[in-house]
């Protein structure tokens, strides 16, 4: 058994981690809201902002593996949410130490828009383009800094309900497919990875295969 943080655990991706994670780990959540999260003796729920960094070192501390899932929701305005994250986490990159951090980006961040296709690429432009200027911002961040990073960097996510391990693609070529994958198996992905961590300082492209 580990002790899994996890941040951005309300929703999504994030709570669909908490729910695989619980089966056999000890897991601290870091959220806004704590409604959403399941009653669990394994589960330390804290209510703060990943952006606070008392909040954020509380979390982290004497985790195995933090799993970094922030999200904006629908919110499609220009923000900076994910680099107030990546200005916190830096402070606390050394008490890291080699700790594994996970974060959830999503395919159309930094270098893998050149690999987006002719479509895909119009549609970020006109819906995602102020929030994923962000994410790339924060992606360059943790390039650059001490942490044990991986980015994860998923297709369009559904509410499917197979949760099955997705396709992963770490190296990039033209012409690659990221298409479509469910929360659930982009979740399933980073707790096995939190558990055995065989992409550090990669950033796989997951979908449905």
């Amino acid at each position: 058994m580990k002790t899994l943080a996890i941040l951005g655990a309300s929703a999504g991706v994030g709570l669909e981690c908490v729910r695989i994670a619980l089966e056999r780990h000890q897991v601290t959540t870091l959220s806004r809201s704590v409604a959403n999260l399941p009653a669990h003796s394994r589960l330390n729920a804290i209510q703060g902002s990943a952006t606070k960094l008392d909040d954020l070192r509380r979390a982290c501390a004497g985790a195995d593996a933090v799993l970094i899932t922030l999200g904006t929701g629908m919110d499609r305005k220009p923000t900076t949410l994910y680099t107030d994250f990546g200005q916190a986490l830096l402070q606390i990159q050394d008490s890291l130490g080699a700790t594994p951090i996970q974060i959830l980006t999503g395919f159309g961040a930094g270098d893998s828009a050149a690999y987006q296709g002719v479509i895909t690429k119009m549609l970020f432009r006109l819906l995602l383009k102020a929030v994923y200027d962000n994410k790339t911002e924060l992606e360059r961040m943790v390039e650059s800094s001490r942490l044990n990073w991986s980015l994860v960097r998923p297709g369009l996510l559904t509410n499917g309900a197979s949760d099955t391990m997705p396709r992963i693609q770490t190296t990039y070529h033209s012409g690659m497919k990221v298409g479509s994958v469910s929360r659930k198996a982009v979740a399933r992905f980073m707790v096995e990875q939190a558990e055995n961590p065989s992409c550090l300082h990669q950033k796989p492209a997951l979908s449905a295969h």
